[in-house]
């Protein structure tokens, strides 16, 4: 057989595994997060966007929430304006806050509403704040180092956290034939603007769509048992029992925290996908195996 040939019953071969999950997940909403490597080499970018247009061409409604942590830094670097972290929460004055939202509901926005929208898509990007799409609450933090004053709270700035999902504009794109590229900036009830954690405005907008999944992508494999391998088909409370041991930990946890509330709340599933791997939105959506950890939830 030649090289040819051997390449085009391999493509048969990949179009025939995706096929049960094409007819299954037809007309289902996915939220992917869209952050780490992916974000920023130039071929995974390329990638992704390609395998968000495939899935919106197969009859799938994709929707895209962003990060841009980096992007916020080097900005703030190049203005002077000195960074501090809280829990790995970037602290936000008001003149951080003009920054994150020059980055995030400007330049990256638009980068990836343009990314789409080049590779033959149909994207429009909004932030939370377009339609009051996210309404938002400060968030607060318990200063943990305190000792006898551990209840004393840190003010972290325009942090905040999500209060209300507004979905009727992410609906109307979608309806309308638009992939929705979403900026994760919200706004309280008196106007003020807030910097919020991306996996957990992913989550939310996962939640209040009962969305069919909910893709985080990340710089590992995976979420990895103690040996370094990769778990896979999990269950909520083998999830929370990971956490009780101890497995899960550090910068991992918040983000298999956002997976389990996604779930616990109507999500059919979550996943931890590693964005570094080429096309790895595709792989973990129509391949037997995938490319990180799948979360689902159970009652038993």
């Amino acid at each position: 057989m030649s090289l040819d040939k051997k390449s085009a019953l391999r493509i048969a071969q990949v179009l025939n595994e995706a096929l049960p999950y094409i007819q299954q997940f037809t007309n289902k909403t996915v939220v992917v997060k869209f952050g780490g490597n992916a974000m920023v080499d130039h071929e995974l970018q390329n990638d992704f966007a390609r395998d968000i247009i495939l899935m919106k061409l197969v009859g799938m409604n994709p929707v895209v929430v962003h990060g841009g942590g980096p992007q916020i830094g080097l900005l703030l670097n190049k203005l002077n304006i000195e960074s501090h972290f809280v829990d790995g929460m970037r602290v936000t004055d008001s003149e951080t806050m003009d920054v994150v939202e020059m980055v995030l509901g400007g330049t990256v926005n638009k980068q990836i509403v343009n990314l789409i929208n080049q590779n033959g898509g149909r994207a429009v990007g909004v932030t939370g704040k377009d339609g009051l799409l996210i309404e938002a609450r400060k968030l607060s933090r318990k200063n943990e180092s305190a000792g006898l004053h551990a209840s004393e709270i840190i003010d972290i700035g325009q942090v905040g956290e999500v209060e209300k999902v507004n979905t009727d504009v992410i609906n109307m794109l979608i309806q309308g034939g638009f992939i929705p590229v979403i900026a994760p900036i919200g706004v309280d009830k008196e106007g003020v603007s807030y910097n919020i954690n991306a996996d957990l405005v992913a989550g939310k907008v996962a939640e209040c769509l009962q969305a069919e999944k909910l893709m985080l992508l990340t710089n590992v494999a995976g979420l990895q048992d103690k040996q370094g391998e990769v778990l896979t088909g999990l269950t909520t409370p083998q999830v929370e029992g990971l956490i009780e041991d101890g497995t899960i930990h550090g910068g991992m946890l918040p983000k298999i925290s956002c997976a389990l509330d996604a779930v616990k709340d109507g999500v059919t599933s979550a996943h931890i996908i590693d964005g570094r791997v080429p096309h790895a939105v595709l792989l973990e959506i129509f391949t037997d195996t995938g490319v990180g950890t799948l979360i689902t939830n159970s009652e038993t």
